[in-house]
Formats: structure tokens, sequence, C-alpha cells
């Protein structure tokens, strides 16, 4: 999320974010602040039960018309049905998903017949760039556990 933000920065666009912590350099908004404003919504989250379905009827009611949705995180932080009804409306104007809350990837899937939809088989971990980075924050994880530090800032 943090890195989506910065490039978000780099191109120009005025950054908010809806999350749990207070994050440095991200400026924080409730919920329904971030819906209304937004022109792209990004998820960056993990599947909690209050995160799942977060985007769902009630939630696009709220965005502006023409708003575009990405979701590199989890399918099911997704009410897919609503998402696929506010792509055929142009409510939503177009999404980029690298989940879905099919159970494998050869599902089909509604949103496969949306307009401006596009889905990728959930790789975005897969880049050897994010696997290293993956590698490196458990390195610092366990290093800094064997310095006594319980909690990690590098996460």
């Amino acid at each position: 999320g943090m890195a989506t933000a910065k490039l978000a920065k780099a191109f120009g666009m005025d950054v908010l974010a809806y999350t749990r912590t207070e994050k440095k350099g991200i400026r924080c908004v409730p919920l329904d602040t971030l819906l209304e404003r937004a022109d792209v919504i990004s998820l960056h989250c993990p599947l909690l039960p209050e995160t799942n379905q977060l985007i769902c009827r009630e939630t696009i009611g709220k965005m502006k018309d023409g708003v575009i949705i990405i979701n590199p995180s989890r399918g099911s932080l997704i009410d897919e049905d609503a998402l696929c009804e506010a792509l055929k409306s142009g409510k939503v104007y177009a999404a980029g998903l690298d989940a879905t809350s099919a159970d494998n990837s050869h599902s089909h899937i509604p949103l496969m017949d949306c307009p401006n939809t596009i889905i990728t088989p959930h790789i975005a971990w897969s880049p050897s760039e994010a696997q290293l980075r993956v590698v490196d924050v458990a390195m610092a994880n366990v290093k800094a556990w064997i310095n006594g530090h319980t909690e990690s800032s590098i996460i």
C-alpha cells in the first residue's frame, strides 16, 4: 500500500488512506470520506471479518461515478456481484483485480464478462523484486527478534 501511495504521489495524485493504523506521510480519512472523494481506490489489506466484502453495494453507492477499483489483495474484499453490476451500469468505470473469490483460477466468474475489467491470476507477489522483499523483511524480523525486539517496525 505504501509503495502504491508513493507511486500515486509521483504521478501527482492527492493520496488519501483509510487504515487501522497511522502511516507516516499519508493523509488518513474516514472510510466514507475516502469513498466520496477518490477517483481511484486501491485495496491493500488482509481479509478479516471487518474487511470481508468491504466493497459492496452500500460502499459502491457512496463512491463517485466513474471510479476505478484496483484489488491486488484478497478477492473476498469485494462483493463481486455488486462490482459487476456497478461496472455494467458505469458507476465503476474500471476494475483491475489480481484476486477473485473463485476457488481456483479455472472457475468462470461473472466479472469475466464485465466491461473494463482486467483480472490477473493473483501474481502481484511473483516478480523477483517482490519475492526478494519478502525474504528481506523475514530476515530483518528474525534479526530483530534475536536482538530482543518482540515487535518489528519493518512490516
